[in-house]
Parts: C-alpha cells; sequence; structure tokens
C-alpha cells in the first residue's frame, strides 16, 4: 500500500475514534452509558465528557428540566351518569434518568395513559355540579396520585390543571333552562321578599302612628286630668280661705258688737231692731227669687230669732216681749 494513502487511513480512523470518544452533553441535559450493552452507572453530565470509542454509546439522552404534558381531551362518566369531556395539563420533570430509562420503556406514552385514567377515577367520583366547583380539590388529588404513581419511574409531577370540561350539548341545554328556571324562581322570591317587607313596614309604621296617637291622648287626659285636679284644689283652697275670712270677719264684728253692748245699754234696743229689719228683707229677697214659693211668716218667730241672738252676744241683753198668743 503507498504509504500515503495508508497514512490518510490511519489518520481518518483516528479521527473517527476520536469522534466516538468525545461526546458534548448540553446544559440542562443527561446521557446514558452502556459498556457492551451494559449500563454500568456512567450518567454524562453537561460539557466535555470522554467514552471509550467501540466500546461505549450513549443509549439514552433526556432533559432534567421541566417539561409540560398536553393531555388531549377525553370522554368521562360523572357520579351521576352524565357524560362530559375533559382535557388536562401536567408539569413533570426526570428526577432520576437511570429509573426513567429501565423502569418504562415509553415514558411519555406511560404518563399520558396514567393521566387519563386518574382523571376518569376523580370524575367518577364526582356530580356534574361539583365538577365545576371542586376543580382544586380534583386538581390537588391527581397530582398526589400521579406523583406517588411516577415515583418508581424517576418521575416527579410538580403541577396538574383541567383545563376545560364540557358537557354534551344536551345536557348544556338542560343546564341552560336549570338555570334560567332557577333565576326565575330568585328573582320571584326576591320580589316576594320584597312585597312581604314593605307589608311589614307600613304595618308598623301604622302601629307605630298608632301607639303615639295612643301615647299622646293618654298624656293629654293625664294632663287634663290633672289640670282639673289643681282647679278643684285651688277652687277648694279659695272657698275654705273665703269661709275662713267670713269666719274672722263674722267672729271680728260680733266681737265688736259685743264691746258695743257692753258700753252702751241703750245700743241693745237698736241691734234688736236692725236684725229684725234683716229678717224681713231677707224674707223679701226669698220672694223676689225666680223660684219664689209662698212663705208664711210667723211674727212670733221675729222675737225668738232676736232671743237666739241675745243668747250669743250675752247674758245682759233685755228680754224682748212676746206678742200674747191668740
Amino acid at each position: 500500500m503507498n504509504p500515503l494513502m495508508f497514512l490518510i487511513v490511519i489518520a481518518f480512523g483516528g479521527s473517527i475514534t476520536l469522534a466516538n470518544s468525545v461526546k458534548i452533553i448540553n446544559q440542562g441535559n443527561e446521557a446514558l452509558v452502556e459498556m457492551l450493552g451494559k449500563y454500568n452507572n456512567k450518567k454524562l453530565k453537561p460539557g466535555m465528557n470522554f467514552m471509550v470509542p467501540f466500546i461505549e454509546r450513549v443509549v439514552y439522552q433526556e432533559t432534567i428540566r421541566e417539561k409540560v404534558l398536553d393531555i388531549p381531551a377525553q370522554q368521562c362518566i360523572t357520579r351521576d351518569n352524565v357524560s362530559i369531556s375533559v382535557d388536562a395539563v401536567v408539569y413533570w420533570r426526570i428526577m432520576d434518568l437511570e429509573r426513567a430509562y429501565y423502569k418504562v420503556e415509553n415514558l411519555q406514552a406511560a404518563m399520558v395513559n396514567l393521566v387519563l385514567t386518574q382523571i376518569r377515577s376523580e370524575m367518577g367520583r364526582l356530580e356534574l355540579d361539583e365538577t365545576f366547583t371542586a376543580r382544586s380539590e380534583v386538581n390537588e388529588s391527581l397530582l398526589r396520585e400521579l406523583d406517588t404513581s411516577t415515583d418508581p419511574w424517576g418521575v416527579k409531577v410538580t403541577r396538574v390543571e383541567l383545563r376545560d370540561i364540557m358537557p354534551s350539548k344536551a345536557v348544556q341545554e338542560s343546564m341552560e333552562m336549570q338555570m334560567t328556571a332557577e333565576r326565575r324562581k330568585r328573582a320571584a322570591i326576591l320580589t316576594s321578599e320584597g312585597e312581604r317587607e314593605a307589608a311589614v313596614n307600613s304595618a308598623r309604621g301604622r302601629a307605630d302612628s298608632q301607639l303615639l296617637a295612643a301615647e299622646a291622648d293618654q298624656k293629654a287626659v293625664i294632663l287634663d286630668a290633672e289640670a282639673q285636679q289643681k282647679s278643684i284644689v285651688l277652687r277648694a283652697q279659695a272657698v275654705r280661705q273665703e269661709q275662713v275670712l267670713k269666719a274672722q270677719a263674722t267672729a271680728e264684728a260680733m266681737k265688736i258688737i259685743s264691746n258695743i253692748l257692753q258700753s252702751d245699754p241703750n245700743a241693745r234696743e237698736s241691734l234688736q231692731y236692725l236684725m229684725a229689719q234683716q229678717y224681713i228683707e231677707m224674707g223679701t229677697k226669698i220672694g223676689e227669687s225666680d223660684s219664689s214659693k209662698v212663705m208664711f211668716m210667723d211674727p212670733q218667730s221675729i222675737p225668738a230669732t232676736v232671743e237666739g241672738m241675745r243668747s250669743i252676744i250675752g247674758d245682759g241683753m233685755p228680754q224682748v216681749p212676746m206678742p200674747p198668743n191668740r
């Protein structure tokens, strides 16, 4: 062989050997290396790595960064036998590249089927209305179940989100009719409650008005009664004071008369004359009143009256001669 050709072959084979012995791994990736078809725990890290040519080879290279798994929509049956379509998205990452390659043949296909199975299981535990209100609880339950199930594969599920929950068209129409009926029901209830509250407020207003009017009437009656009571008391006090003054005046007058009679004996005849005259004037006034009556006066009563006054004034008053009986 030509020495030049030999050198060329040697150089070409050397370059191929060098190329096979050097492996560059990008940042965020890892690679598994087998020696003669057997894995000896050799794992290539990011950067330049050296391998034995033709004996060692890279059998699996994958990123260890977090990835997104899009779960297609699938039909599920709820606990109340309603068909719904559910899709989801799963965030996951490889924690152990060795188990991810050797424990499962197709990791991504296995993840998709496992998520679909878990979604069907969770939807089957809920009724239709609960699937819309318990989405957060379903997401947390799926996360726990998937994280536990994928742990043997060296996978960590970080987040699970249900995206769309779509009932069938017939169910949607029924739900719309139900919501319409529910809104009408609420409107009717609110209207009746408003009318009831208005009637109650009106009745309370009338009751309060009547109560205030009754209290005002009661206070007016009490004030009127108190005024009448005070008026009666004042009139009684005035009458009593008038009687006291009259009695005092009479007593003073009798005292004056008594003093005069005691000092002047001739004044007794004048007193008897005045008393007889007043007695006669009193009978005249009685006869002139609107309710006048015929009064028969006994002439003998005049001396008897004078005699009564005499007993009041004193024993020193002379006796009035009584007219003879006829």
